[in-house]
């Protein structure tokens, strides 16, 4: 008795269809990644200029949060893409075999029987899923990593590295600033006194 694989009913529209889906989504987490940079740029503007140290801690927390969004919009888009090659290679295997039945005149029985290739087909699509799940556990061990050593704040309030951070590139904008203003000052004021005298 010969059992019928999953593969036998499958046709090269039902893998278009598929990678167009999934070309779809990875466009609009493409949108959603610029716009969330448009964000961070934005709010970086408004927190150089700020002159309240409370307004530019929430700019610098609003920031970092968009940041941590962008980064797991980036993961997905990243996990969608190696799902779209994966399926265009189904659909180039799938392109090769019509090809070859249409000009060679090479049935499915015939390319099974050769065992040496089949084994070799089967090693390759083995160690593709042993790629794909590494990528996945690879992934969840570095979660557990990030997790385990996360120290928490002593206040949700305070100030974490990366508001620090932030904080103190407004701040140095900030001196930039007004050294500049002081300059111009006393440029203007030595100016006055040159023409009084």
């Amino acid at each position: 008795m010969c059992f019928k694989s999953k593969f036998d009913k499958l046709t090269r529209e039902d893998i278009v269809d598929a990678i167009c889906k999934l070309e779809k989504e990875s466009a609009e987490i493409d949108e959603s990644i610029i716009a969330k940079q448009k964000q961070i740029d934005e709010l970086t503007l408004r927190g150089r200029k700020e002159k309240s140290r409370d307004i530019r801690l929430f700019y610098a927390k609003k920031i970092n949060m968009i940041k941590e969004e962008r980064e797991q919009s980036v993961q997905r888009a990243m996990y969608l893409m190696y799902n779209i090659r994966l399926l265009n290679k189904l659909k180039k295997a799938v392109d090769d075999n019509e090809f070859f039945v249409k000009n060679a005149k090479v049935s499915l029985g015939n390319l099974l029987s050769d065992q040496k290739g089949l084994a070799k087909f089967l090693n390759k699509a083995l160690n593709t899923r042993i790629d794909a799940e590494s990528v996945l556990t690879e992934a969840d061990e570095t979660f557990q990593e990030v997790e385990a050593s996360y120290e928490k704040n002593e206040s949700i309030y305070g100030m974490g590295k990366d508001d620090d951070a932030l904080l103190a590139v407004f701040e140095t904008e900030e001196t930039l600033e007004g050294e500049e203003e002081f300059a111009d000052e006393a440029n203007a004021s030595a100016e006055q006194q040159g023409s009084e005298e």
